[in-house]
This record gives C-alpha cells, structure tokens and sequence, in this order.
C-alpha cells in the first residue's frame, strides 16, 4: 500500500478564470474534468439526506440542478489532498474550499469542508465508489457548522 501527497493549491497555482455553470457547453468553453461515478456508489455530501444513492446520484443532471441555484462563478479548490492506494482499491483525502453567490444573494459565501473518496479500479479504469464531505460542527451546545474554520 502506497501513501501519495498530492500537491494540488489554488494558492500554489496559476491565476485562472473561475468555473461558472455554463462551462463546457455547447457555446466551446472549457470542459470540467468529468469525473466517472461507480454505479451503486453511495454519497455522504453536505446537503440532506444523510444518504444518497441510486440512479439520481449517478445522474450529472443533479450537479446541473445544484449548480443552476446559483448566480456567476462557482469556485471550487481541492487542497492538503492525499491518496493511498493498493491494486485495485484507492482512497484519498483533502480540504476543499467552495465560493458562489446564490441566485438573489447579494454576495458569494466561501466555506472549507473535508472530503474523502473512496475508488476502485474495474474495466473500465478507476471510479469513484464512496464520497463523503462533512463541515465539523462546534461543540458548544449550539451544534452550529463550523463553516467559518479556514485551513
């Protein structure tokens, strides 16, 4: 079993045009990289439910949903990434930071989450088995997301 730090920082990369909804459509701007999703994966993401799977998850229309909610760019950084694989089976770990402005918000929002992936190596090469992205939250009784923490 093999441990990769993977160096990936918005602040050790280039400038760049942020992502916005539109991208990769069919006016020739740039395309995402598409990630390839296991069918049967199971996700555990900010938003409820606790648990989502099946064949909307599986569906890039729910991305294209999630992503109309909002007005302008959405920023999206993957940072602090790990990866440990062996044969045919792969995690990896990092600390994303997501910034937009919901549609009729008057300003963008930015929060870091915690997110681990979980991917297996099949036919058809490696996908995504297992997500989870989680905000800690504070232990004060008021059980608030901590979404003002910064790396």
């Amino acid at each position: 079993m093999e441990t990769f730090p993977v160096a990936m920082s918005n602040r050790a990369a280039p400038p760049r045009r942020p992502r916005r909804a539109g991208d990769g459509d069919a006016s020739g701007g740039r395309r995402a990289p598409r990630v390839q999703l296991r069918p049967g994966i199971v996700k555990f993401e900010l938003a409820p439910p606790l648990v989502q799977s099946g064949p909307e998850v599986e569906s890039p229309n729910g991305v294209r949903g999630w992503l109309s909610t909002f007005a302008g760019p959405v920023e999206y950084d993957v940072t602090e990434l790990s990866v440990t694989s062996d044969r045919d089976l792969a995690f990896g770990h990092s600390v994303n930071r997501l910034s937009a402005t919901p549609v009729g918000a008057d300003r963008p929002f930015e929060m870091w989450f915690r997110s681990t992936l979980c991917l297996r190596r099949g036919d058809t090469g490696w996908r995504v088995a297992d997500e989870h992205n989680s905000t800690p939250f504070y232990m004060d009784g008021s059980f608030r997301a901590a979404i003002d923490l910064r790396p």
